[in-house]
């Protein structure tokens, strides 16, 4: 086909023939093959793109340190030398073999030499699941509902021992994922008591050899993402007060991340829970949050991709992709070395999405003194605050170290704003309580 000028253009020619390479151990030539592809920009591009980072994740986990280099690829290939993609097999497999110790002793870590042997079979609850009972560490799970799809996992909610007072979130993954459970054990250990409801809680961890069993905080309010498709759905923007809310929130929760050395490495609206307080909201205490708002707002939750900046040394650059289409970031799609960029460009993509009710594009522009910036496409609203052009300007563009300072400045910032008018809060209020209602309905 190649010889023949088929089908040069599309990228599954490449992808298909770089696998029977790798399968015949032609790992150079099966680079070289995802090169020509995508220096001839067969489409999808993006496609092949994230073929070539998963021949890369399985390379350097097959070959030893010294055969990589003495193999000259090009420059993605220096990178990984002086780079670590923290997403990788290896890097994961070594990771997990390091705290093995550590995750020993952590409160509900039930691990497991032998496979999952309960009388339900965990494959078959993807098509029924409703009222089916899975037995786990002296516990009864009553699965309710349909599963929550991702990548390698499902996410049920289950009464406990059949109690509906008891509700709790479990999720199945094959394989077995244990890395997760260690982030939810490092976040109890260093969120403040007063912010750790925004991060969630995991109870326990059930670890087979063939599925692990997380069971978690259930949340029953929806998430961001459906926040926007109520405001998407009726074509009527979202009002400017909620998405300074919300961007105050997320601003919050990831100079707190940050601040003790952990990166989500999936922030996006799916992943954000809505938290809504048992009782009314007032004007005082949005500030500190104290009293009705310390129980407002987001929680973050999914940690499978959650990085621990304690395992690495202090001056450590990542490289490797998210592979989640519209949210990444500039360091990503310019094959960069990246560290918190991966959560603060989620942060903008869904600032975008609320303002704009579309994902993010961005452009680079030339500035007067020669250099380039970078700031979405679409453009501002001549009736929004100027906070947003500033955050946007300052969070794409930012190539510092630890960038804590600057969003806590950034938070700030959009905290002054809301106290400055009083009909701003009981504006938010009203507009919360609405949301409330709304969503809770459906």
């Amino acid at each position: 086909m190649e010889e023949n000028n088929i089908c040069r253009g599309n990228s599954l020619l490449y992808e298909l023939y770089a696998g029977f390479l790798e399968a015949k151990e032609n790992w150079k030539e099966a680079y070289m093959v995802y090169q020509t592809g995508i220096l001839r920009k067969a489409e999808p591009l993006e496609r092949l793109e994230r073929a070539k980072v998963l021949f890369l994740d399985r390379l350097s986990y097959r070959i030893n340190a010294s055969s990589l280099q003495k193999t000259d690829y090009n420059e993605s290939m220096e990178m990984e030398k002086s780079c670590v993609n923290p997403w990788s097999a290896s890097t994961t497999k070594e990771l997990l073999e390091r705290i093995n110790p550590q995750m020993m002793k952590y409160a509900g870590y039930h691990p497991s030499k032998k496979a999952y042997s309960g009388d339900v079979a965990l494959s078959t609850l993807q098509n029924s699941s409703r009222n089916k009972i899975v037995k786990i560490g002296g516990k009864k799970y009553e699965i309710k509902g349909c599963p929550v799809k991702g990548g390698f996992a499902q996410v049920y909610k289950a009464y406990v021992n059949s109690n509906p007072d008891e509700v709790v979130a479990l999720k199945i993954q094959r394989p077995p994922f244990p890395w997760e459970f260690h982030m939810y054990r490092q976040l109890d250990q260093r969120i403040p008591d007063n912010q750790s409801s925004s991060f969630g809680y995991a109870h326990r961890l059930h670890l087979f050899s063939d599925y692990s069993i997380l069971v978690c905080d259930y949340l029953s309010h929806g998430t961001l993402q459906d926040v926007i498709n109520s405001y998407v759905v009726t074509g009527k923007p979202m009002e400017e007060v909620l998405c300074i809310y919300y961007t105050i929130e997320m601003l919050h929760m990831l100079e707190t991340l940050h601040g003790v050395g952990i990166i989500h490495g999936d922030f996006k609206p799916d992943n954000l829970l809505i938290r809504y307080s048992r009782s009314n909201l007032t004007e005082d205490g949005f500030k500190e949050r104290s009293g009705p708002w310390r129980d407002q707002g987001l929680c973050l939750v999914d940690w499978g991709r959650g990085i621990d900046l304690h395992l690495f040394p202090d001056d450590i650059e990542f490289e490797g992709d998210c592979r989640t289409s519209g949210f990444r970031c500039v360091e990503m799609q310019e094959r960069k070395p990246w560290t918190f960029q991966v959560d603060t460009y989620g942060l903008c993509v869904v600032i975008h999405m609320m303002l704009h009710h579309s994902y993010m594009e961005i452009v680079k522009k030339r500035t007067s003194d020669g250099g380039y910036m970078y700031l979405p496409k679409a453009p501002f609203k001549r009736y929004w605050s100027d906070l947003w052009k500033d955050l946007f300007t300052k969070l794409l563009n930012n190539n510092s170290g630890n960038d804590c300072e600057l969003l806590r400045n950034l938070r700030k910032s959009f905290e002054d704003y809301l106290h400055s008018d009083d009909k701003l809060l009981r504006k938010l209020k009203e507009l919360l309580a609405k949301q409330r209602l709304l969503l809770c309905s459906a």
